[in-house]
């Protein structure tokens, strides 16, 4: 058990029955009271984001995440399937629950596997991904003002996305993943 003051953004905690991820911690303290410590929190089974309210003193229990590296494989209709490079172990999880980050996903990509007693917590993204562009119009040069120097193009995952004039069908491009916007050319 630690206190509930003593996290950092970062730590994960049970609390209720709860498995949670620390987003942010706001102590506050006045003159006539305890300290009481707002807690920004994640819902790691439900992806549910909450602020919870503690008086310090507050225990919670302290738990140790498992964070493995493994390379997406295929989706399999109904399941996206994922292997441990060192070990060939392979994992299934249903597909509905990571829609989100389907269109961000290609072939033998890595990814973070987040678990915790060997139940999969989350799939953690890298911070960009290196995608390839299958479709796109032509740029037309000088068009900047109508659409703002940007055209649409889909890239290999079937992902759509405003990409700049001079980027071409088969370029390799670098998507943020947190915003699923255009970042760059990849080398």
């Amino acid at each position: 058990m630690i206190n509930v003051t003593e996290l950092r953004p970062g730590n994960y905690f049970i609390d209720e029955g709860n498995l949670y991820r620390v987003i942010d911690i706001l102590l506050n303290k006045t003159a006539m009271r305890k300290m009481v410590a707002k807690v920004k929190v994640k819902n790691l089974r439900t992806g549910a984001i909450t602020e919870l309210a503690r008086n310090s003193g507050y225990g919670v229990e302290d738990i140790h995440i498992d964070k493995k590296v493994m390379q997406y494989l295929y989706d399999s209709g109904e399941t996206l399937v994922f292997m441990d490079g060192k070990t060939y172990e392979q994992i299934e999880l249903a597909k509905d629950t990571y829609s989100d980050i389907i269109p961000l996903l290609a072939p033998n990509s890595e990814v973070t596997i987040v678990s915790y007693e060997d139940e999969v917590l989350d799939v953690q993204l890298p911070s960009k991904v290196v995608l390839e562009v299958v479709e796109c119009e032509p740029g037309v040069r000088g068009d900047t003002v109508s659409n703002g120097g940007s055209k649409d193009a889909k890239l290999e995952t079937g992902m759509n996305i405003r990409v700049p004039l001079f980027i071409n069908q088969g370029d390799k491009i670098s998507v943020d993943t947190a915003t699923g916007k255009y970042d760059g050319r990849a080398n």
